[in-house]
């Protein structure tokens, strides 16, 4: 054993969006498989797995353009929300085997970890490195380890290399680093180009080269990764702190099914655990009320206020009506309650407050109640969306805030677009009597605008549509269209 033992480790997950997708889609992993921005055919294409590759399909394609090159492309979106808990789940998993986990900041899937020590508890520190892949491996994700030194020789390691590599002693880490290809690092490809007409193509010769002539000739990203590898901008590990979660549980003496008294219940729970965050400067974003019922069944129930809050009394009812909707088939034995926290900052309240013609806090409060009785799914808005078929050029999202009305200068009356969720399918418009045309409802039709034709959706299914506006004898303007495949009419919707 050297006698300065390795103090650091790096544990990157290459391409961590696509290793999401696959393991949501398991299926995929022997087909090529690209990650895109949209789920349109215009989304760019931000990631993609050796399959896809080789079929000439690269990042910064669209997703149409990717699919003609190669036609089993099978492609996903992987929201940030959805990387934000991977990261997330993946730094509680890491700290089995060290309390000192940062997560990098600008790098999904790149975490250092403090390794002083632990080669007293593990066989070796290379045996804690393979235990760390692993545990990753059996939440399906690929990862590589480097243990070190510094933090540049690690990340530049784990970035290039596979398995686990243990750097015995400082001169091994500068000589293995030192080789290391600057093609394989994460450059800007006209640095690395440029680099590269020089002749300097590995960290070592980069290292030759004084630090200002770079700065002076290749800009601040030359100088930077410059600095870094010759540790110049040693900053020390900064681990993420994990904060334990705001719960508590109690086990009731009886199966209790009145909603009343299990909200009494519920505000013994709540009362610490209120107390906790105030001396943390913190409130309550959500509440998490977990219920065992005598049956051995389950209930969990989400409930947010309308802004993140420590007082009780909001938050009781928001419980109370909960509860009072949600029938129980058998009476409540145990009950947890965990509360979501975030930040709060201190502020003053104004002597005189301003008292607006739309009271918005008191509607986002009667939203909120109307959520924890109804559901989360009870509140929310339509949005627009750029999609090539009418029905996928809206969809509705949760709405958590009643936003500020606001006029867009030079509107007035406005014609509203109903759209069925699912075009109902109708019998062809006929002549009726008088030589009108008649409506599947019966009612009459006075003549037809159109067509209008709408064609492609080769990526999912050929479409070729002509859409048509019947104007009926009472004023009604019905949205119509006739798909040529199927040689069918439908409706899509109306106008108003």
């Amino acid at each position: 054993m050297s006698p300065i033992d390795p103090e650091m480790a790096c544990v990157a997950l290459p391409a961590l969006p696509l290793q999401l997708l696959l393991r949501r889609h398991p299926e995929w992993r022997r087909l090529p498989v690209a990650v895109a921005a949209e789920d349109r055919p215009q989304g760019r294409i931000l990631r993609v797995n050796e399959g896809a590759r080789r079929l000439g399909v690269l990042p910064g394609q669209r997703y149409g353009e990717a699919l003609a090159l190669a036609t089993g492309l099978r492609a996903g979106v992987v929201a940030p929300a959805e990387i934000g808990a991977a990261v997330a789940a993946i730094t509680h998993r890491l700290r089995r085997f060290t309390p000192g986990v940062e997560p990098a900041a600008d790098e999904p899937g790149l975490f250092w970890l403090d390794a002083a020590g632990l080669d007293r508890l593990h066989p070796s520190l290379a045996a804690w490195g393979t235990a760390i892949r692993a545990a990753l491996a059996a939440a399906g994700l690929v990862a590589t380890v480097a243990v070190g030194f510094t933090r540049f020789a690690t990340y530049a390691v784990a970035r290039t290399g596979h398995g686990v590599r243990l750097l015995a002693s400082p001169e091994e880490e500068r000589m293995v680093v030192g080789a290391l290809p600057l093609a394989r690092l994460d450059l800007a490809p006209e640095l690395r180009d440029a680099l590269a007409r020089l002749g300097v193509t590995t960290v070592a010769q980069l290292l030759a080269l004084p630090a200002g002539g770079l700065l002076e000739r290749f800009g601040p990203e030359a100088y930077r990764l410059h600095r870094l590898a010759d540790d110049d901008l040693f900053a020390p590990l900064a681990p993420e702190p994990e904060r334990l979660p705001v719960a508590a549980a109690t086990l009731l003496d009886y199966p209790e099914d009145d909603a009343y008294r299990l909200v009494h219940h519920v505000d013994l729970l709540l009362a610490p655990l209120l107390d906790h965050l105030a001396g943390e400067q913190r409130a309550v974003a959500a509440l998490h009320l977990a219920l065992h019922l005598d049956d051995g069944g389950r209930q969990h129930h989400r409930l947010r206020p309308a802004v993140a809050t420590r007082e009780s009394a909001l938050l009781l009812e928001l419980v109370r009506l909960r509860l009072a909707a949600t029938p129980l088939p058998a009476g409540v034995v145990e009950m947890r309650l965990e509360l979501e926290a975030v930040a709060t900052g201190r502020e003053q309240l104004p002597l005189l407050a301003p008292r607006p013609h739309r009271d918005l806090q008191t509607a986002d409060h009667a939203l909120a109640r109307i959520r924890a009785e109804l559901g989360e799914r009870a509140v929310g808005r339509f949005s627009l969306h750029d999609a090539h078929l009418p029905e996928g050029q809206y969809a509705s999202e949760a709405l958590a805030h009643l936003p500020a009305p606001h006029s867009r200068p030079g509107e007035g009356d406005r014609l509203v677009r109903r759209i069925l969720a699912r075009p109902r399918p109708i019998s062809s418009p006929h002549h009726g009597p008088g030589g009108r045309l008649a409506a599947e409802s019966g009612e009459a039709i006075t003549h037809l605008t159109g067509p209008e034709r709408l064609s492609g959706g080769w990526w999912q299914g050929e479409v070729d549509r002509e859409y048509w506006f019947a104007h009926t004898v009472h004023g009604d303007l019905l949205w119509l269209f006739y798909d040529c495949h199927r040689g069918q009419w439908f409706q899509q919707g109306w106008v108003e």
